[in-house]
């Protein structure tokens, strides 16, 4: 299980974002306030890659938007992710963090995958060693080939479809909130030799 610290972060995730959220083709508005909904953390299996999903709700927008941003901590860059890098940070335990967006973080997808297949638990977002209160889960089959969509804006919960993580958070004026996060989505079966164009 991962390890919160009761420590700083400079900057801090809320400052990243202000100024990373704005370089995003999905975020509507202009300059964020950023109020700090709540969220859930997912383990790493190998203990090197913090990763949180977090509900940020931008206040300088008069339609108050909830933005999902997963992001993952790493202690050195990750190769090849320079579009996916939100910032680096000072963290009072761990030294220099190189945080991503957690969406294009091979780790972080293979567990939104596990997570949605009831192969991981959500963690509470601020304490150690407790699973989340605020996720429900609907898991998809497990046998299935899956990849997993990244809902930036949290979307209503679909009535039937397996495959679901949907998050609970608290809005700036103090008012619960619910949608879903991250979504499973079945890959196309392959096609073999003779079948792609149905004929004969």
């Amino acid at each position: 299980m991962a390890v919160v610290h009761r420590t700083t972060l400079r900057p801090g995730k809320l400052d990243l974002l202000t100024t990373w959220l704005p370089t995003r083709q999905w975020f509507t508005g202009t300059t964020p306030q950023l109020h700090r909904g709540g969220g859930f953390r997912l383990d790493d299996p190998a203990g090197e890659v913090g990763i949180e999903c977090m509900i940020v709700i931008d206040t300088a927008d008069p339609a108050r938007p909830a933005y999902h941003v997963p992001l993952t901590y790493r202690g050195a860059p990750l190769p090849g992710a320079e579009a996916a890098l939100v910032g680096t940070s000072e963290h009072g335990v761990l030294g220099r963090r190189w945080i991503y967006d957690a969406a294009a973080d091979p780790v972080a997808v293979a567990q939104f995958t596990a997570l949605l297949t009831g192969a991981a638990t959500a963690q509470d977002q601020d304490l150690s060693d407790t699973p989340a209160r605020t996720v429900e889960l609907v898991t998809a089959d497990p046998q299935v080939s899956l990849s997993v969509r990244v809902h930036r804006t949290p979307a209503a919960a679909p009535e039937s479809r397996r495959g679901w993580a949907l998050s609970s958070w608290t809005d700036a004026e103090g008012a619960p909130a619910r949608g879903i996060v991250l979504e499973a989505r079945e890959n196309p079966a392959p096609t073999s030799a003779g079948e792609e164009s149905g004929r004969s």
